[in-house]
């Protein structure tokens, strides 16, 4: 996908995008991401989330927020989390990758992945790790870029749907 920009959010910028980072994780949750929510989530309790849960830990320092931005419009986004236990200083995590359905199997989410990378080696992480629900095509994903799996746990969590339970396969990178 062409004219894609990879933005790090701060500041003002968080409230800016707030009504399209919501979009992009109801409408995620309901084309069946598996990231956290269930299909009951609208975009007011969407909105919440980042409200409450992300924006405070990335004004803290603790999580960088990245986008994808085409055309003006916020498409995707991930986020990395940096602070850790005191005896992982090395160490990050990523979390709640999401791209609008609209805009997925385009590069999106490679394009937001190499940008997580990036920025957690100007951090001095040497490694980066992640959960995935298994057999999800993010878990190719993140194959194909040089993650290991290191396990399954079965039973790990719902569908957003709430009908079945489903595995998680847990990955790593050595940067």
């Amino acid at each position: 996908m062409t004219g894609i920009a990879i933005q790090q959010l701060s500041g003002e910028a968080l409230s800016a995008s707030l009504d399209a980072l919501a979009a992009i994780i109801a409408e995620s949750v309901k084309a069946g991401a598996a990231i956290g929510f269930m299909l009951s989530i609208d975009r007011s309790s969407a909105r919440a989330f980042w409200e409450t849960q992300v924006f405070p830990q990335v004004r803290e320092g603790n999580r960088v927020l990245l986008v994808a931005v085409c055309d003006g419009t916020v498409i995707g986004t991930v986020q990395l989390e940096t602070k850790l236990p005191p005896n992982q200083p090395h160490r990050c995590e990523v979390s709640k990758m999401a791209v609008h359905p609209d805009h997925r199997r385009k590069g999106v989410a490679r394009a937001l992945m190499r940008a997580l990378e990036a920025r957690a080696r100007a951090l001095e992480k040497t490694l980066i790790t992640l959960d995935t629900k298994t057999g999800d095509p993010a878990q190719s994903l993140y194959r194909s870029l040089g993650y290991a799996e290191t396990g399954v746990v079965p039973g790990f969590a719902f569908d957003p749907d709430g009908k079945r339970l489903h595995a998680t396969t847990y990955m790593y990178k050595a940067l």
